[in-house]
């Protein structure tokens, strides 16, 4: 298990700076022979508030071909605002079924309360009464589908469920298994369960005629928000593409391609606030109660950091 650096604070109360804890980035690696109840089922890449309390917990499933290193930026920006934030490495290499997927979070989900605590700094502990499940991209499906799943298989309750631009399929619009979406309006059954879709703008543009779009219609976010029941909430980034959350420095050939096969943005720090500020914001509302960030930026009182395509909202 290695820590980096605590990254500065800031004096700044919006949801889209970075907030008043100071963080540790934990990356913990799956060992070979896993025998310990309480050892992670995955590699995982954690990061904290470093200072004493207790903290409601958000899981974050990386996208498609994608590694959990690259949206450090992200979750240091969340946990900063008094979240612990838990990435998992998922796979290496995936086919298009994610049963699998679906299958490992279940089993970090059900770890959680085993394991998490042992890998926190002194005196941080996890509040998992106060659990959130987000997920982009191909994660975003895969979150939606475990927290589909009836009966339940997670020993946790989910309280607030994220689809960071979620993705049901990639192959000219078609679904990949196992389908997600019904194309029933409000037909998600999620037991109350409150909902963020964030899209991207640029997620359904192709970039060029050798990729298809990283976001196409018809499976995207639109198609997601459109079947969840209230409460639930939609934000377009309008200029912004389906990857633009991620670290600004995505190193390795799948790092260097995340630049090159979907169209993005200018640059991606003013989508990657937004997502980081608008979670924060969600987060506080549907774990912890406190609803003001979300409603200022809702109705148009909070500034955020992209143009808003699109806001709307089912409670």
């Amino acid at each position: 298990m290695n820590s980096s650096p605590t990254i500065p604070t800031s004096t700044s109360t919006s949801v889209f700076e970075i907030g008043k804890y100071l963080t540790k980035l934990i990356k913990v690696e799956k060992k070979i022979c896993d025998k310990n109840a309480s050892d992670s089922p995955r590699a995982l890449l954690i990061s904290t508030p470093s200072e004493k309390g207790v903290f409601p917990v958000l899981l974050l499933l990386h996208g498609y071909l994608l590694y959990n290193t690259f949206y450090s930026q992200l979750i240091q920006h969340i946990a900063s605002h008094g979240f612990i934030v838990v990435a998992p490495q998922l796979y290496s290499i995936a086919g298009p079924n994610a049963t699998e997927e679906i299958n490992i979070t279940t089993e970090i989900v059900n770890w959680l309360p085993k394991g998490l605590s042992n890998l926190l700094p002194p005196d941080v502990q996890p509040n998992l009464s106060k659990l959130g499940l987000a997920g982009h991209s191909r994660g975003g499906k895969v979150a939606f589908a475990l927290s589909l799943r009836k009966p339940s298989t997670t020993s946790l309750h989910i309280s607030a469920l994220i689809g960071i631009d979620p993705v049901d399929g990639m192959d000219k619009g078609k679904q990949t298994p196992p389908p997600v979406l019904t194309y029933i309006p409000n037909s998600f059954n999620l037991d109350n369960t409150a909902v963020l879709v964030i899209g991207s703008g640029l997620g359904e543009v192709q970039r060029n005629r050798f990729f298809p779009p990283c976001a196409p219609c018809g499976v995207n976010h639109e198609d997601f928000y459109k079947e969840c029941c209230e409460p639930a909430y939609h934000f377009v980034a309008k200029d912004y593409g389906h990857l633009d959350m991620l670290d600004d420095d995505t190193k390795g050939i799948r790092g260097k391609a995340s630049y090159c096969l979907c169209k993005n943005g200018e640059c991606r720090e003013p989508m990657r606030r937004f997502v980081g500020g608008i979670v924060v914001a969600f987060l506080k509302a549907y774990l912890e109660g406190d609803e003001r960030d979300l409603l200022s930026v809702r109705d148009g009182h909070e500034m955020v950091p992209v143009e808003l395509q699109r806001v709307e909202f089912k409670v």
